[in-house]
């Protein structure tokens, strides 16, 4: 390894892209099994192009530390933010849906409450 790059450094980019390949395969195999069906690609889609991104992030920091190139340390932290401003969105999306579905649900408690305090319900 060249020796511009500090141990600490080193060791800690080894650790990181352990666990970025490991996720990256999870997101990857996760967003197979949802493109399984075609509602499920929808998400799945971008699931594995976070997976392709983590990897590429990955195989790049290594190269940076064998090669001290800056451009490969560049090319890392462009691809890990992509894979971040993905997530990011994912996030969004996730709590807008969340956000309208507790919306729908008091929706429909508050109609259920409403047609009990009524008398609007069939005895059986």
């Amino acid at each position: 390894m060249n020796g511009s790059v500090s141990p600490m450094l080193q060791l800690t980019i080894n650790k990181m892209t352990g666990d970025m390949n490991f996720v990256g395969i999870f997101y990857i195999i996760v967003g197979a099994l949802y493109s399984l069906t075609i509602i499920g690609a929808v998400l799945g889609i971008p699931l594995i192009i976070c997976g392709l991104r983590l990897r590429e992030s990955s195989t790049s920091f290594t190269s940076y530390v064998v090669t001290n190139d800056e451009s490969m340390l560049e090319r890392a932290l462009e691809r890990q933010s992509r894979f971040f401003f993905i997530q990011k969105v994912f996030m969004i999306i996730t709590l807008v849906i969340f956000v309208i579905y507790i919306i729908i649900f008091l929706i429909f408690g508050i109609a259920i409450i409403n047609q009990l305090q009524s008398g609007n319900y069939y005895n059986v």
